[in-house]
């Protein structure tokens, strides 16, 4: 183990403790950094690398202490302060405040179950935050397998623009004003701590999508041994939906993917050697003749790409720009033939636009009926494609399973919907 042992500081009463009663999962606080800090301002704090506590936490009793400290090491292991400046990233806006009440509601739901530790009054639940902004009531077992802070976020974040979205003055940013749902997740978090802060700047500095994706392998793989080596004493109540998986931007996925299936490969030609067997002039050094070895010709066939659009009105105008814009890219790259089949529960229409000119996002698809891939994906089995691409949110059946392979492209929403057959691609 290569993780960080703390050294003294105000935490390491609660980490013993954290070990003594959940060695495995208690020891991931073992891979944070640790650093005492004069702040009068807060209690405990981390922005994903280092823990800080401020002299007020050591006035906590100890088994309060201790589930500070576990909440922090989980939003360190959660990933959520980088998961927090990725969201903000792609969308541009992402309310601090809101975001935290969503990471903690996860977080305190995760370890609320633990008798040994104790959480602040009016710390935020998870059930609690789901029943006051989005009135949905379920038992917290089904809320953390189906929930993970991004989709938490989007859902209550759903605040407006003030004066119909005017600027302010000298080219200011317009004012945001909370909905319901936005005003009742920030009305429950305001009175507790604000322990999300920034990304630690260095690992922004350094991060590359691969980096950050290994990180998130890693601490996915060290929360499920933890996990597992606890059993019934786990600081997890369960495997959450929010554990740190491997979040490879869906654009550098599909291009890599579509990318190998779609280049054509060099057919053998027996008509002419290789040009090994030609320099050699077809014997080894001793004068022994070699078999013939055919060389290699660049194939003339082009490659066709079928792109399936469900069209019943559950995929949103945003996610078929941004997939619209992949797809033309691609295209224009490999030169493929690309085949258009937009449908529900039957054939709407088939185009075959040149490459780089797929024109979905000035389409105007007619639909809106139920789902059914079984027509869509007999259509494209006709234009013999070397790769399908379906946009869709998953729900309906596919009663037809081609030899050919099969991406699922599917907004963020659907992430957990499970795919009939070939591989799954989600467009955040």
């Amino acid at each position: 183990m290569t993780g960080h042992a703390p050294s003294e500081h105000r935490g390491t009463p609660a980490l013993r403790r954290m070990v003594e009663y959940a060695p495995a999962t208690g020891g991931l606080g073992l891979w944070a950094l640790h650093r005492d800090v004069g702040e009068q301002n807060l209690i405990i704090s981390t922005d994903g690398v280092t823990i800080y506590y401020a002299p007020d936490f050591t006035l906590h009793p100890i088994e309060e202490q201790t589930g500070l400290v576990a909440h922090a090491v989980l939003h360190v292991a959660l990933r959520h302060p980088q998961r927090r400046a990725a969201l903000h990233a792609l969308t541009g806006d992402v309310d601090m405040d809101l975001f935290r009440v969503c990471a903690d509601a996860i977080v305190n739901s995760t370890i609320d179950q633990l008798a040994w530790l104790s959480l602040p009054r009016g710390s935020v639940k998870l059930d609690v935050l789901l029943n006051a902004a989005l009135a949905i009531s379920e038992p917290v077992e089904k809320s953390l397998l189906d929930w993970d802070v991004e989709r938490l976020y989007r859902a209550i974040d759903d605040r407006g623009t003030s004066r119909g979205g005017a600027r302010g003055q000298e080219g200011e940013e317009p004012e945001r004003v909370d909905g319901p749902r936005a005003s009742a997740a920030r009305a429950l978090g305001a009175d507790t701590n604000d322990d999300l802060s920034a990304a630690d700047a260095s690992q922004t500095a350094e991060a590359t999508p691969e980096r950050d994706a290994d990180a998130e392998r890693s601490w996915g793989e060290r929360i499920t041994r933890a996990h597992a080596g606890d059993g019934h004493f786990s600081m997890l109540r369960t495997l959450i939906a929010d554990l740190p998986t491997s979040r490879v931007p869906w654009r550098q996925m599909l291009r890599r993917l579509a990318t190998k299936a779609l280049m054509p490969e060099p057919d053998i030609s027996w008509s002419r050697p290789t040009r090994s067997y030609l320099a050699n002039q077809g014997r080894t050094p001793t004068g022994r003749r070699l078999p013939f070895e055919p060389g290699r010709t660049p194939t003339r066939a082009v490659p066709r790409l079928a792109v399936m659009v469900d069209v019943s009105g559950s995929v949103e105008d945003q996610v078929l720009d941004r997939f619209a814009a992949e797809v033309d890219a691609i295209s224009r790259r490999t030169g493929a033939a690309l085949t258009i089949i937009a449908g529900d529960d039957r054939v709407r229409s088939v185009t075959h636009p040149k490459p780089g000119q797929s024109g979905l996002t000035a389409r105007s698809f007619e639909g809106g009926g139920g789902t059914d891939f079984t027509p869509l994906l007999e259509e494209a089995d006709r234009h013999r494609p070397d790769l399908g691409i379906v946009l869709t949110d998953l729900d309906g059946p596919a009663r037809f399973e081609p030899l050919w392979p099969v991406l699922w492209a599917v907004p963020e929403g659907e992430r957990r919907r499970p795919v009939p057959f070939g591989r799954k691609l989600v467009i955040d």
